[in-house]
């Protein structure tokens, strides 16, 4: 199944935090989307792996996925090594995405800068022609996708560009939402410890941070990106 854009994630809800307006946009315009997520969160402080993959199951049908995969990598200790590397270069060969969307560069949790490290080395390895790797016993091609993005998180930083997500802020906060144990829902009754997302204030900083981020480009709700090479194109007046 070819792709057009990719999101891979360190964790269940990654995709949903940084970038689910984005993939909504993009899905409703008729692209192939899909999220391949690392890891299950088994180390998360609320909730369990079990409970991790309905909720990404539930997410990945308000976002209109038409793919949705765990890797299964051990949450907090998987590495930017080979082993990790090829794991990340079949699945670009195998869905060979134009674009690519990742976890941020530095964040609060370490997962998040070793997965877009991770996922940055593995879409250049995964265009070297000389590098073999395999899909159910069949060679796979070559494949680089030619825009890798990394999302905004947890910390702030300047973006390098702006998706307008403003008509689908809602979708956004119910895919976001349908993680019952990790943010805050009224239906969700834990004895299990708070934690900086699982509070009804963490939603108001997000409602804000999206609105700062739209900001910049005369919208309501933006979602942010960073990029590790300049931009290029043909067109200047492709730009807002």
């Amino acid at each position: 199944m070819k792709l057009d854009l990719l999101m891979i994630a360190a964790h269940p809800d990654d995709a949903e935090l940084g970038c689910a307006g984005t993939l909504l946009r993009h899905a409703a315009a008729g692209r192939r989307v899909g999220v391949v997520d690392l890891t299950r969160g088994e180390l998360g402080t609320r909730g369990s792996a079990a409970l991790r993959d309905q909720e990404a199951q539930d997410a990945a049908h308000i976002l209109g996925l038409s793919v949705r995969e765990n890797l299964r990598m051990r949450d907090g200790f998987f590495a930017n090594d080979e082993a990790h590397q090829l794991r990340i270069v079949e699945v670009i060969r195998r869905f060979q995405p134009e674009i690519i969307l990742t976890n941020p560069n530095v964040d609060r949790h370490p997962d998040h800068g070793r997965a877009a490290d991770l996922v940055h080395d593995a879409a250049f390895l995964a265009g070297l022609t000389k590098l073999e790797t395999h899909w159910d016993g069949v060679p796979q091609t070559p494949w680089r996708p030619r825009l890798l993005l990394q999302a905004i998180h947890h910390s702030y930083v300047r973006p390098d560009l702006v998706v307008d997500v403003t008509a689908f802020w809602d979708q956004k906060l119910a895919a976001l939402t349908a993680f019952k144990s990790q943010f805050y829902h009224p239906e969700y009754s834990t004895s299990e410890a708070h934690t900086p997302i699982s509070t009804p204030c963490f939603l108001h900083v997000l409602e804000a941070r999206g609105q700062e981020l739209g900001s910049y480009i005369g919208a309501t709700y933006g979602e942010g990106f960073t990029c590790r090479r300049p931009f290029g194109l043909n067109d200047l007046f492709l730009l807002q």
